[in-house]
């Protein structure tokens, strides 16, 4: 265990996670489990700020700490707290606490709009309309740390998995439901709510990211004037659809170099951008190298890009 002093109840929970975790991970990466909705990490030394695009999901450090950046907003988590984003988001991701002895390890578990859906209405939570940002850190407590740990444990009993996993699925997020940001992870899966609208606009740009992005276009597929989306997609992503687009060009481009070996010129132009020279700016404004620079120092460094 960590030296930081927990409540006995969620000590207990955060060493058995521990151990469980570290069984599921016998080497540093990403292992998806044979729960589809859980993933988990391990990690045995900091890393570099990696640029990554969250999907919506539940995220909780069981050991060693890390921050999120989302347009100069720092969201840092650790045993004591779990992060939530209910949208895509770009975020530059740092693992700040690891090592060899203690190994950064955390679960993912991926948020289904359908079950919130389906929670919201048997349980008559209330929803108040309010649009906030996509990415918030809550406090961890011993009831959420309880169903993470019965659902971790399904991992060694297979054969329980079909059918008590969506039970305890559930119960996670009836818990974060009734939680006081419960709201900001209701606000988009109900239908005709501005973040609803704003959901549906991310997925066509992510969907569409090599197209011209039309604003009146996006607007009309979310119900919205250009001008409310404009205000709304920035609540909740803290940036605009623009800026949206360009984080996903450039982090898909990133990984066209990576994967592919594509000139520069290429992996530009299969990303929508005509010009080489603006895209090489782009690129080095948000990475800090130009491209054939940074697929170098990525590859010496043994930096894997993770959706």
């Amino acid at each position: 265990m960590q030296d930081q002093p927990y409540a006995p109840k969620i000590s207990a929970y955060l060493e058995e996670l521990i151990v469980l975790i570290k069984r599921q991970t016998p080497s540093d990466g990403t292992h998806i489990s044979a729960i589809p909705e859980l993933c988990l990490r391990r990690a045995s030394q900091m890393s570099e700020p990696m640029h990554t695009v969250n999907m919506p999901s539940l995220y909780v450090v069981v050991q060693g700490s890390k921050t999120a950046a989302l347009a100069g907003e720092n969201y840092v988590y650790d045993p004591t707290k779990y992060m939530i984003t209910s949208v895509h988001l770009p975020v530059i991701g740092q693992i700040t606490q690891a090592s060899p002895k203690l190994p950064y390890l955390s679960l993912q578990l991926s948020i289904n709009p359908e079950v919130i859906l389906e929670i919201i209405h048997k349980s008559r939570i209330q929803w108040k309309g309010k649009t906030g940002r996509g990415i918030w850190v809550g406090q961890s407590d011993p009831l959420l740390l309880d169903g993470l740990l019965r659902l971790t444990r399904l991992l060694d009993t297979p054969g329980d998995i079909e059918f008590l996993a969506p039970l305890i699925i559930r119960e996670i997020f009836y818990r974060l439901l009734q939680s006081e940001q419960g709201s900001l992870i209701r606000q988009s899966a109900v239908t005709g709510s501005y973040a609803h609208g704003i959901s549906k606009v991310i997925h066509l740009i992510k969907r569409d990211y090599s197209k011209p992005l039309v604003i009146e276009e996006l607007a009309k597929e979310a119900n919205m004037s250009p001008s409310s989306l404009h205000k709304h997609f920035k609540k909740v992503t803290a940036i605009s659809p623009l800026q949206y687009q360009k984080a996903i060009r450039l982090q898909t481009a990133r990984r066209l170099l990576l994967s592919e070996g594509l000139e520069a010129a290429d992996a530009g132009f299969r990303v929508g951008y005509e010009s080489p020279s603006q895209f090489s700016r782009e690129y080095v404004r948000m990475f800090g190298r130009p491209p054939m620079s940074d697929v170098k120092h990525l590859r010496n460094s043994f930096v894997v890009l993770v959706d």
